[in-house]
């Protein structure tokens, strides 16, 4: 079996994972930058396998099982990362734990549904979603050279991370409402 471009940038994707957790870990200011462009790197791939998929009419049933698992795996490896090394704490764990939610809600949804052959497409409200919570991730991975390495004037790094945070946490209820109610309105019929 060939493998198509966007499915080599999907598996790709998840390989960069355990670099990524390694990287984490460097000291100073190497292990706030390698894992940031390293989610970078993930964030575009993710825009762009998409993208090559339907520009090229390549889209396989292996993107559609790898892409959203590696979506997934990358955002939820560096929540927890950055629960854990504090960066994301107190109150705003709870943002943290209403994206993980979703995505494992979500998933499960469109496992349910794919059994019925019902799709749920993604709607522009989720890829605006996806846009600030990988934006938010990627300023919060930033650590403490995120003030030097993106210049927000008056404003620390960290606040507007977590109030992007924050943001993609209400607009994945938003989504995540609408997802499941019609994974409720299916399943009732």
């Amino acid at each position: 079996m060939k493998l198509k471009i966007p499915n080599i940038l999907t598996i790709g994707r998840i390989i960069l994972v355990p670099i990524f957790v390694f990287a984490f870990y460097l000291p100073g200011l190497l292990g706030d930058l390698i894992p940031f462009f390293i989610f970078l790197l993930a964030s575009f791939t993710d825009f762009l396998d998409g993208l090559l998929a339907r520009l090229y009419k390549e889209e396989s049933k292996l993107g559609e099982l790898l892409d959203p698992v590696a979506d997934k795996i990358i955002v939820a490896t560096a929540l927890v990362l950055l629960v854990m090394n504090d960066t994301i704490r107190n109150y705003d764990v709870i943002a943290a734990i209403i994206i993980l939610a979703r995505e494992i809600l979500i998933s499960g949804l469109r496992e349910f549904l794919a059994k019925s052959q019902v799709a749920m497409p993604v709607s522009n409200m989720s890829k605006f979603k996806t846009f600030i919570q990988m934006f938010s991730i990627a300023i919060l991975l930033t650590g403490d050279s995120g003030n030097r390495l993106i210049n927000f004037q008056d404003y620390n790094a960290h606040t507007i991370g977590i109030i992007l945070l924050w943001l993609s946490a209400f607009l994945t209820l938003y989504t995540g409402y609408d997802y499941v109610k019609k994974g409720i309105d299916h399943a009732i019929d």
